[in-house]
């Protein structure tokens, strides 16, 4: 085991847009070997990227606090115990959490997310990924703020991404009528092939408002919104009386220098008695269970495609997680740092 801890620091709170020049690189003494009780050691062996991390690195209150100046990146990830002083958590077991960009990290039981074992058998990418917090945000907030009932229409922005892909397919499952909203050919085509969405919309070649239209001349009963600004104010246009949307992220806006104007039409939510809601998965964790319950058997059912992004190599960390924002991910973004021993 190496004495030193490599880790990605916080340098600066980006104007803009997200990049490596907001980080930097440091070795760190190994964390202390002196763990107090129900602490384990942890070596990082794969990372998971999400969009809201853009969000953590700002200076604004939210539901985490924001990443401290000179602290090492949030991030979830994987890794394997290598000293313990929790019988839960042996020496060579596999957790998962929030490890952050380092090396090495302390887990301890008091966090917030404290480090839990991963199941014999599932590998770091399926924990991360189907079975990670991303198909989680998909499961509840689809299922208990979306409340999609058989025969409804359900559209997904983001469809093609790591939560949406998971939204579309369970709306599916639940007996819906499903259309999503991606970017590019290819990804339409393997929402349409693996996915088995009924329609699909590519917002970079086509009239995203007029194509809502004519795929739901019914309206939309349940919009899970994971992109914000223009592509919420056209689902609103095309929402259902009694239709929810369902309010996850807003990834066109996350790198805005100004905040964007809100859409023009909320007029449209009184008139329509369309409910909007946010919602946050860590509200859900104690649920957990349940979630990884119901997505096992459709995943043992051959019911849910998904699709890894792995990268490799602590040093590309940072870029890594700017593939995020500039579309070249292809479903779940992860990036392996070691192999478990």
């Amino acid at each position: 085991m190496s004495e030193t801890n490599r880790q990605w620091l916080l340098k600066t709170r980006p104007v803009g847009t997200i990049g490596p020049e907001h980080f930097e690189l440091v070795e760190s003494p190994l964390p202390t070997p002196d763990l107090g009780a129900g602490q384990v050691l942890v070596k990082t062996l794969m990372l998971g990227f999400d969009p809201a991390m853009r969000g953590w690195v700002m200076d604004e209150p939210s539901y985490l606090p924001p990443v401290a100046l000179g602290a090492p990146m949030r991030a979830s990830g994987v890794g394997q115990v290598v000293r313990s002083e929790n019988p839960d958590l042996p020496v060579g077991a596999l957790v998962q959490g929030l490890l952050n960009w380092q090396e090495y990290s302390i887990g301890d039981p008091a966090a917030l997310i404290a480090p839990t074992a991963i199941p014999a058998g599932v590998p770091p990418n399926l924990a991360l990924g189907i079975f990670g917090t991303t198909s989680l945000t998909a499961y509840f907030g689809l299922l208990d703020v979306g409340q999609p009932q058989a025969g409804e229409t359900v559209l997904v922005s983001g469809a093609a991404g790591a939560t949406g892909s998971v939204v579309a397919q369970i709306a599916r499952l639940k007996g819906c009528r499903v259309v999503g909203i991606a970017g590019g050919a290819e990804k339409c085509q393997w929402l349409v092939e693996a996915c088995k969405v009924d329609a699909v919309i590519d917002y970079k070649s086509e009239d995203l408002d007029k194509r809502i239209g004519e795929l739901c001349p019914n309206g939309v009963n349940v919009f899970f919104d994971n992109v914000g600004g223009d592509t919420l104010e056209a689902g609103i246009n095309h929402m259902a009386d009694f239709g929810r949307i369902v309010l996850c992220g807003a990834i066109a806006s996350y790198n805005d220098e100004t905040p964007r104007p809100g859409p023009n039409n909320l007029m449209k939510l009184v008139a329509r008695r369309i409910r909007m809601q946010g919602f946050i998965v860590l509200d859900y964790l104690a649920r957990a269970p349940e979630a990884i319950a119901a997505l096992g058997e459709w995943v043992a059912a051959g019911e849910l495609a998904w699709r890894d992004d792995v990268q490799e190599g602590f040093e590309h960390i940072p870029a890594t997680l700017q593939r995020l924002f500039d579309g070249r991910n292809t479903g779940k973004q992860m990036l392996k740092v070691a192999d478990p021993e």
